[in-house]
Order: C-alpha cells, then structure tokens, then sequence
C-alpha cells in the first residue's frame, strides 16, 4: 500500500455537494462523469454491492488541497435510505480538513451560514497539542477543523507518527 487514495461519499445533490466543497471548504473539482446503470443485468450488484437497479447520477472528485481526494456520488435506487448517520452510529465517520487557525475557521465558515460546534483545544493525553471543531454540511455530512501546529504529544518518541498535510513529505 502506498496510501490513501480517495473516500467516496454519496450525498443527495450532486450541485449543492460541489458547491459546498468547492465555494465553503475550498477544494478545487478535478473531473466529473456518468451516469451508470445496468437496467438489464446485475453489473451495480456485482461492482458495487448496491441493487442491481441502483443508478449513479454523476460521479465528481475533489482535491482538497495535501492529502487524499474525495469521490462525491450521487445514486437513486430502489432501495436507497435517506439518513445521515451521526458519529456516534455504526458506519458514522466524518472527514477532518487540516486549517492554520480553528477559531479562524469556525468564523469563517459561520460567515458562510455553516453549522459549527464548539472549539476545543486539547491539553493532555497523546492527542494534547491539536485544536478541533466540527461542523456539518446542509444535508448532514460531518466534517472536522483540526490544527495542531506544533504537533501532538504523542509524537515525541512515537515509532509512527501520523501523516499530516503541514508537512506532506514525512
């Protein structure tokens, strides 16, 4: 394994998705292609694990500055539930963006119309050193602004330290 290529994300409008990524968290578009469907046969099931009649709109992937890209879908399917898991739900995640300044993002992204959360900078255990704050796209995706420009406790005399997008060479 060299590393983490890409997350693929499904979200409900491919435009407002974009538009989000794009014009709120600053990642640039790369590429965009589709539709997919097998109305005939079982390709989608045997790709995918999806229904056999599942239809990906539009596929678009992002760049979002150093680090891995993010694969945006967007699916009807007869089958398709309409939620968005919270983190603390099986199959919860969110995606973390790396910013300078957490306070200077949670502003910016409320001068957006973003929903944010709390600042909590983290003084003890290994994780000591870094600054977090979540926030949600309009329909429910959870991201994270995470800083920690000094590094983190646990990093002195770690035998693997963590990638991190302020220095993407180590």
């Amino acid at each position: 394994m060299r590393g983490h290529d890409h997350t693929g994300v499904t979200v409900p409008d491919m435009a407002q998705a974009v538009d989000f990524f794009t014009n709120v968290v600053g990642c640039q578009k790369a590429m965009s292609f589709g539709p997919f469907a097998d109305d005939k046969g079982t390709f989608m099931q045997d790709l995918l694990g999806v229904d056999p009649k599942a239809v990906i709109k539009e596929i678009t992937l992002v760049r979002c500055g150093f680090g891995s890209n993010i694969e945006l879908f967007e699916y009807t399917s007869p089958d398709q539930k309409d939620m968005t898991p919270k983190n603390s739900d099986v199959g919860g995640y969110h995606i973390a963006f790396y910013v300078d300044d957490v306070p200077a993002a949670k502003a910016y992204l409320e001068g957006k119309g973003v929903a944010t959360r709390i600042v909590l900078p983290v003084g003890e255990g290994p994780a000591a050193g870094q600054t977090v704050m979540y926030f949600q796209a309009p329909w429910g995706l959870q991201f994270e602004a995470i800083s920690y420009p000094d590094g983190m406790a646990y990093e002195k005399g770690a035998a693997t330290v963590l990638w991190s997008p302020k220095d993407p060479a180590k």
